[in-house]
């Protein structure tokens, strides 16, 4: 397996480089007008500290030819990833005429044939080790280097990059599109980006603003919605961070076949169209989830490109600070008021998940390598970081963070710098030592636990205490600022009597500030999500929970005991089916549409992964009658009824149901304000296709409605999700052995396969999977080899079995790294299931 290690750059490496190599300049034109390669000449001008010495420039390609400061480069200096210098001077131009490829991955170069109206599209994705397989340079963070890009690109075709154009000159063949110079940036944040897209065009002050999609989806671009949030967040951050934007322009780019959510080059940031251009009706839960990237993205403008992190160390602070601050410009700029209950509801629950795998790690990571990068854009690095820095922001005070932020900005400009250098920007303006903070959140792995214990007397309470836990394997005992809140049922419904704010330290922390007060029926820590720590109910507010959690008049506090509930679920400290009602009797009610999609969707896999597998049928018949019923009683064209569609349609068992998913697709049943349009018929295609009820020909029928790029992926994920071996035989083949699909179309194959319903069909491919690992690790892409690990893990076929198949394999001598962290997750999410399977089977 030691072929995916081939492309790597070791930290050693990275900062070696970094200590001689100073004050680069790149000189950059590349071909766009091939069909097969991406040619480019490249010339890279910098300074050594060092003359005599040797370095590398990383390029993974064909090199054609290649000179040093007027010196052919001789045999042997280029290998398949780097092209090797030696005998530096002080001021050295390294010129390469090289080639590039579009491996299909995602990364690096991507080339787009659009199937709707056979137009071409380009764009690349370098993040976080992928630059150089665009073209050669030093790809590596700490590095920064003025890029001037020259491109070449067929008529008719807008061409987008860091900078403004300079000029567009017209030649026999070609338009060639010259930028201007950018600041120093790293190379993992320039982007060039071509085709004949469709654009619309706005301002913000002295900031130009632009819109790209491709012409075939411009009847979906809802420009000014995508303009309004872009300006509301400008206004936020110029404001709260007191530096100005600082890049010429601002570019949006929705572009095909990408396999992440968004990236934040330099004044030209991509975004997945799949995601982010809706060409069906959505509810406002994906609205706010796309103005939550926009403002994320954003965000980094100032924290990652103006400055940027040393080494993938600081990964985690690039993406929490934009994460949190992506959440306080959404609360405090934009109409989506409510984003902290999203972040408690959505982000808290992944990172909580994250960090009770057997592969959590510190939030402040060790990267020793750029292939170890890839594993940590995970729960830790966003969530649990964006929520510790939330509580940092309460710890030093909102307006002192703020304030040493723009000091960190004016200190650091178009630089690069490390934790310590923004850690010592807060205490110079807030005067806390943040050392102590720093080991106890940042350089420790996992989740407290905060339980109350209450001794009540004469219907008051004598004494209160929250008592600490923590898990063996990761014993911190934190210090948390919290909240607790006192909430009593009224007319309205449960409301908070009374809060109180304290310091939470060591095991146990006494609340005399509650002592006589009457006992609530709520007793909830945590109230506000100060900290970032599980929470426990005592019993009468455990019973609470179960009986008026929709009467929480807060959506915080409700979003707060929902995600405790599907945590003690996932505990097996409740059964599934306590979860199901749960969801049942409360969710109807929930008024924020993000927590009831995710309570919909937890509900479902509370049945398919967590409850006991006898009683699943009953169970998924059971959410969809009620979910149905729902559906009906919605106020006709809401959001509240497209979300209770897709839920009805998603848990559809019996035949009758069936059968009324089926009369939604052909029209013969109509709902009052449904409409039944591209992406909910294909939800019901592939719904039907796992309940064995739709034939090829039912597919074939709708990618002849929908034959765009998009409609194919879904068509194959249908296809994948059928109930049969030869279709699971075909669907297996395609994601492991055709090498000629897109990785966007495997992605999608991968998740048809796996069907939570189907562990018969999917029993014999768990070994077929282990078997297939190593030839996955030696022959495919670094990127291919992470989703097929993950995505086709036998995560379904719960049991013994995977298990010992998962520990033979981990028992080898040549498994790697990343692929032994994958494996030890997957192995405890099939454990995971089995306790709370037994728990659900044990109940009464």
């Amino acid at each position: 397996m030691a072929g995916m290690a081939q492309d790597n750059l070791t930290r050693a490496e990275a900062h070696d480089r970094a200590a001689i190599v100073s004050d680069v300049r790149y000189e950059i034109t590349l071909d766009l007008t091939r069909d097969d390669l991406f040619p480019s000449e490249t010339a890279i001008r910098f300074r050594c500290s060092e003359p005599g010495a040797a370095t590398f420039v990383d390029f993974t390609g064909a090199v054609l030819a290649a000179e040093l400061n007027g010196r052919p480069l001789g045999e042997g200096t280029v290998t398949e990833h780097r092209i090797r210098l030696s005998d530096l001077e002080a001021e050295n131009e390294l010129r390469v005429s090289a080639t590039a490829l579009d491996r299909r991955t995602g990364k690096g170069f991507t080339r787009f044939h659009d199937p709707v109206d056979g137009e071409v599209y380009v764009h690349t994705d370098l993040e976080p080790f992928d630059a150089h397989r665009a073209f050669p340079c030093f790809d590596q963070p700490d590095i920064k280097g003025v890029f001037d890009f020259t491109v070449l690109a067929p008529p008719g075709w807008e061409v987008v990059s860091n900078s403004p154009a300079e000029a567009q000159v017209a030649e026999a063949d070609a338009s060639r599109w010259s930028f201007l110079p950018t600041p120093p940036i790293p190379s993992y944040i320039t982007a060039v980006v071509a085709g004949p897209f469709h654009v619309a065009r706005d301002r913000h002050g002295d900031i130009p603003l632009r819109i790209y999609c491709r012409r075939s989806l411009a009847e979906h671009l809802d420009a000014e919605e995508l303009f309004e949030i872009t300006k509301q967040g400008f206004t936020f951050f110029e404001r709260i961070f007191e530096y100005g934007y600082p890049f010429a322009k601002y570019d949006q780019i929705f572009v095909p076949e990408y396999t992440a959510g968004a990236m934040e080059n330099a004044g030209c940031v991509t975004f997945n169209e799949t995601r982010y251009i809706f060409r069906s009706k959505v509810t406002d839960a994906a609205r706010e989830r796309r103005a939550g990237t926009i403002t994320h993205e954003m965000a980094h403008m100032w924290f990652g490109d103006l400055v940027t992190m040393r080494w993938w160390d600081d990964l985690w602070l690039n993406e929490s600070f934009a994460s949190y601050m992506g959440d306080l410009a959404l609360a405090e700029g934009t109409r989506f008021t409510e984003a902290w209950t999203t972040f408690a509801n959505l982000e808290k629950t992944w990172a909580y998940m994250q960090d009770q795998l057997p592969t959590t790690h510190p939030i402040s990571a060790d990267v020793p390598d750029t292939e170890s990068i890839h594993l940590n854009f995970d729960g830790i690095t966003y969530a649990k970081g964006a929520s510790v820095l939330k509580q940092l922001v309460s710890w030093v005070g909102k307006d002192r963070f703020l304030a040493g932020t723009s000091n960190y900005f004016r200190r650091h400009e178009f630089a690069s710098a490390e934790l310590a250098d923004f850690l010592r920007a807060l205490e110079e303006v807030s005067g806390r030592d943040l050392g102590a903070w720093s080991k106890e959140w940042l350089e420790t792995a996992g989740v407290n636990t905060l339980r109350p214990e209450t001794e009540e007397e004469a219907g008051r309470i004598r004494s209160l205490a929250i008592l600490q836990e923590a898990p063996p394997e990761h014993p911190t005992l934190r210090s948390h600022r919290i909240a607790v809140g006192l909430y009593d049922a009224s007319g309205e419904g449960l409301v908070r009597r009374r809060r109180v704010e304290l310091d939470v330290v060591g095991a146990r922390t006494d609340v005399p500030e509650l002592a006589g007060e009457r006992v609530p029926d709520l007793l909830l820590l945590n109230d506000d999500d100060l900290s970032y720590a599980k929470i426990r109910f005592d019993p009468r507010s455990m019973e609470t929970v179960r009986e008026r959690l929709g009467g929480i008049t807060a959506s915080l506090a409700r979003a707060l005991c929902w995600t405790a509930a599907w945590d003690m679920t996932r505990d097996a400290e409740i059964p599934a089916r306590e979860y199901l009602d749960l969801v049942l009797r409360h969710a109807e009610g929930e008024s924020e549409i993000t927590v009831l999609q995710t309570l919909l969707r937890q509900a479902q896999a509370a049945i398919d992964v967590y409850g006991a597998p006898d009683r699943r049928d009953a169970s998924l018949a059971r959410l969809a009658e009620e979910a149905g019923a729902a559906l009906r009683r919605a106020a006709p064209g809401s959001d509240r009824q497209l979300a209770w569609a897709r839920a009805f349609i998603s848990a559809a068992t019996t035949e009758g149901q069936l059968a009324t998913v089926q009369d939604l697709l052909d029209g013969a049943a109509a709902i009052e304000g449904l409409t039944v349009d591209t992406d909910l018929r294909w939800h019901i295609v592939t719904a039907l296709a796992s309940a064995g009820a739709a034939s090829d020909a039912l597919i074939d029928l709708e990618l002849e409605r929908d034959p765009t790029d998009q409609g194919q992926r879904y068509a194959a994920a249908a296809r994948a999700a059928r109930p049969t071996p030869e279709g699971k035989d075909e669907a297996w083949r395609t994601a492991v052995e055709d090498t000629s699909v897109a990785l966007a179309m495997v992605e999608d194959v991968m998740e048809g396969f796996q069907q939570p319903g189907q562990r018969e069909l999917l029993e014999p491919f768990a070994e077929r999977y282990f078997a297939d690992l190593p030839r996955v690790w030696s022959d495919r892409e670094f990127v291919y080899a992470l989703e097929f690990d993950q995505r086709l893990y036998p995560r379904y076929v719960v049991g013994p079995s995977t298990v010992g198949l998962t520990d033979r394999y981990l028992a080898r001598d040549d498994v790697p790294p990343p692929l032994r962290r994958l494996l030890l997750e997957g192995r405890d999410g099939v454990l995971r299931a089995m306790r709370a399977r037994q728990a659900d089977s044990a109940a009464p």
